[in-house]
């Protein structure tokens, strides 16, 4: 933890009170994984506080980069949190226990990561001066909706635990009223694409490798209607919420979805891109029927923001990585399936 204050007095010695430094929380994980090097890019200074379940490997293209901070720790442990948080101009609250069948794995768990961790990771950061809090929440805090579009002003019915402590950590956040911290939260729609630190257990993904690997794609209904967003695009949106004015954002939630496809659609489109000669779809009934479309015309009409890739290329990206040898053991290998290795880790 001395490096964290070694970096706080490099700023201040070499007089760069505008040093940009960037506390993520979580940032070794699926999205961290492959913002964390674009930060490195913009010649941001990033603090990493993660507790590397899935590896440290996920870095590696940028190990040793000056500008980069590892910190293996528990986002619970708020001694932990005072020491390495001032100094930061900038936090993104990535982690989580993330999706409900890991939630449920140990719900208790989940609450004190997902909710009580964050009291005190606000007020810290508060306290430490951070002028900007970007917080990941989640589309899935809407729960399920009649209407056409999903707007950011409906009411929020969260349908599980996970859903609920995100939107509860929202009411934690529009109760915070400081002039000196521009928070702002996102609800992003499933992400989808390749990170070094890649999940398969999310449904772009999950299909495009079973596509490759076993020729055969089992979908459960397909007429739901699933939000989804690139992980190159949903990077992007985080380094855009830190470089906009706090006048644009300050007080703001945003949705990020942009494309609605019903699951079968999605199917048939990894089908196409793998090989229609190579791949069987078989569709099976379902008591899970949620279908919702993410409305994301108010980022677009208020920062400008508007995604630049398709769930195509997101497939077409897996594909190259598999092709690559990016992605070994892809049916086996537990680093990709947050539940499979939340269950041997047996974290605590």
């Amino acid at each position: 933890m001395d490096s964290a204050k070694q970096l706080t007095g490099y700023s201040k010695q070499q007089g760069m009170e505008s040093l940009k430094t960037v506390f993520i929380t979580g940032g070794a994980g699926y999205v961290g994984s492959v913002l964390v090097p674009k930060l490195l890019k913009k010649s941001y200074h990033v603090r990493v506080l993660d507790l590397f379940l899935y590896g440290e490997h996920v870095f590696d293209d940028v190990k040793g980069h000056p500008g980069l901070e590892f910190i293996q720790g528990d986002i619970r442990d708020r001694a932990l949190l005072e020491r390495i948080i001032p100094g930061s101009d900038a936090v993104i609250h990535l982690a989580c226990i993330s999706n409900d069948p890991s939630f449920e794995l140990n719900p208790q768990l989940g609450k004190s990561i997902n909710y009580d961790a964050f009291f005190a990771l606000l007020e810290i950061s508060k306290a430490a001066k951070a002028r900007r809090f970007i917080y990941a929440s989640s589309s899935s805090v809407y729960g399920i909706k009649e209407v056409e579009n999903v707007t950011e002003d409906l009411e929020l019915e969260p349908l599980t635990d996970y859903s609920r402590y995100k939107a509860l950590c929202e009411d934690v956040l529009r109760r915070e009223r400081s002039d000196e911290l521009t928070w702002v939260i996102i609800r992003p729609a499933t992400v989808c694409g390749y990170s070094p630190r890649l999940r398969l257990d999310l449904t772009v993904n999950l299909l495009t490798n079973l596509a490759v690997n076993t020729g055969k794609i089992t979908v459960f209904g397909g007429e739901q209607k699933r939000p989804n967003i690139h992980i190159e695009d949903m990077t992007d949106l985080y380094l855009l919420l830190l470089e906009l004015p706090s006048d644009k954002i300050a007080g703001q939630t945003f949705n990020a979805g942009y494309e609605n496809q019903r699951v079968m659609e999605i199917a048939a489109s990894v089908r196409n891109i793998v090989g229609k000669e190579k791949v069987e779809i078989v569709t099976t009934p379902t008591n899970d029927n949620r279908s919702y479309h993410i409305s994301s015309a108010k980022i677009q009409r208020e920062i400008g923001f508007v995604t630049q890739r398709t769930i195509e290329d997101a497939i077409e990206d897996l594909l190259a990585a598999f092709k690559a040898g990016k992605i070994p053991d892809s049916m086996t290998n537990i680093r990709y399936y947050n539940i499979k290795t939340m269950q041997v880790k047996q974290l605590k």
